[in-house]
């Protein structure tokens, strides 16, 4: 059962903040993709960096290696009563971030939800170390990813028929990044997101995944999965074509290709041998591609 929400009252207890802000170590430069790059107007930069500092911490408090699972959901659902009331609760860096989102949603009009959504995907987390098949993941990507290009298209007051193909974009993204991590998820957390019943068909089991290289079944089990990417990728190639706003366009673009590349280098590369990366060549590449969406 997930802890109930913590009331205005119990806000300052130290049994749902803990003593000091937890930090997974992760960091903007850890990231593939461009979060809040200055093809966003300056205009519109700071609001996208208070999201993007809210989703580290909530992502943080997720993936802590120190926190058990209810100290987790506690922490969480403070977080969430902070950014959807602004209520009281302790003055610290980690819970400022929600108040200033908070100000953010206000101002811009953007819906709370693209916030919330992220910590339904986080207390999944807290709880959740398996997924049994690629549907089950996908609709987890609906909460731990999606909600990301939905904040963008709403603050850049983009149409609704922009969702499909950013949903497209931000699911890709995220398998991308359970492939990259998966036998780091699996040592540091015992989290694995790659689908048991593709494991049971392949006869694939957790100590592949923590081997050194990648065996022939678990290279059958990746490449599958990068199918389904690859057909995501193409249907995200519209979102650059439905977007209005030109930066954004370009940027959405700029996500597209890097994308394809990264599909690209995890079909040639072992994620098991070393964290598969993009290199600077894929990022100009990916830019000078993008520029034709910027006319």
């Amino acid at each position: 059962m997930m802890a109930s929400q913590p009331s205005k009252s119990t806000l300052y207890d130290s049994s749902i903040w803990g003593e000091e802000d937890v930090s997974s170590g992760k960091a903007a430069k850890d990231e593939n993709f461009p979060v809040g790059s200055l093809l966003i107007s300056r205009q519109l930069r700071p609001h996208v960096q208070a999201y993007y500092d809210f989703a580290r911490v909530i992502d943080d408090i997720a993936d802590s290696e120190t926190l058990t699972p209810e100290e987790k959901i506690n922490r969480l659902n403070g977080m969430e009563a902070v950014l959807c009331k602004d209520v009281p609760a302790p003055d610290r860096s980690d819970v400022w971030t929600a108040r200033r989102l908070h100000n953010s949603f206000i101002e811009t009009g953007v819906s709370f939800d693209t916030a919330t959504d992220l910590i339904i995907a986080f207390r999944q987390d807290a709880v959740k170390t398996r997924y049994k098949t690629l549907d089950e993941l996908v609709n987890y990507c609906r909460y731990s990813a999606n909600p990301v290009g939905h904040f963008l298209l709403k603050l850049h007051k983009e149409g609704p028929d922009t969702i499909p193909a950013s949903d497209a974009l931000c699911t890709s993204l995220q398998i991308l990044n359970h492939l990259q991590d998966c036998k780091t998820d699996l040592i540091k957390l015992d989290r694995c997101y790659i689908p048991s019943d593709l494991m049971q068909e392949y006869q694939v089991t957790i100590d592949d995944i923590l081997a050194d290289k990648t065996s022939f079944p678990l290279r059958k089990i990746f490449n599958r999965l990068l199918d389904y990417i690859d057909a995501l990728n193409k249907e995200a190639e519209d979102l650059p074509r439905l977007t209005r706003d030109r930066r954004l366009r370009l940027e959405s673009a700029v996500i597209v290709y890097l994308a394809k590349f990264l599909t690209q280098r995890l079909r040639t590369e072992d994620p098991l041998a070393g964290r598969v990366k993009l290199s600077k060549k894929d990022v100009l590449c990916s830019t000078l591609k993008s520029f034709r969406h910027f006319m």
